[in-house]
C-alpha cells in the first residue's frame, strides 16, 4: 500500500501528539477513557503560511520539527496510514518548546 502524502493548506499544520503518561508518579494506572488529550505535539508539516484580506501569503512561524504547545480544545483529529494525528491552524499553537 503506498504511503499517504498530506501537506496542509495555508495557515493550517499537521501535529504529532505526544503520548501522555498512562500511570502517575504513584504509580496508579489512568485508564484511556479518563485520560485528557494531550496538548503538546510536534509539528509533522506546515501550509504555505496565512493569506491576508489582500491577498498576501505570511509564512508560519513554526516549522516542521518544533514541539509545540496548542489550546485543549484546538485542531481536527485525523488518521492517516494508521497513525492519529491533528490539523489544527497555526492561531490554535500557544507557543513552541525551546529545546
Amino acid at each position: 500500500m503506498a504511503k499517504v502524502k498530506f501537506r496542509p493548506l495555508h495557515d493550517r499544520v499537521l501535529v504529532r501528539l505526544v503520548e501522555a503518561d498512562e500511570k502517575t508518579s504513584g504509580g496508579i494506572i489512568i485508564p484511556d477513557s479518563v485520560q485528557e488529550k494531550p496538548m503538546e505535539g510536534e509539528i509533522v508539516s506546515t501550509g504555505s503560511g496565512h493569506v491576508n484580506d489582500n491577498g498576501d501569503v505570511r509564512p508560519l512561524d513554526v516549522k516542521s520539527g518544533d514541539k509545540v504547545i496548542f489550546s485543549k480544545w484546538a485542531g481536527t483529529e485525523v488518521t492517516i496510514d494508521g497513525e492519529e494525528l491533528m490539523v489544527m491552524k497555526e492561531s490554535d499553537i500557544i507557543g513552541v518548546i525551546a529545546a
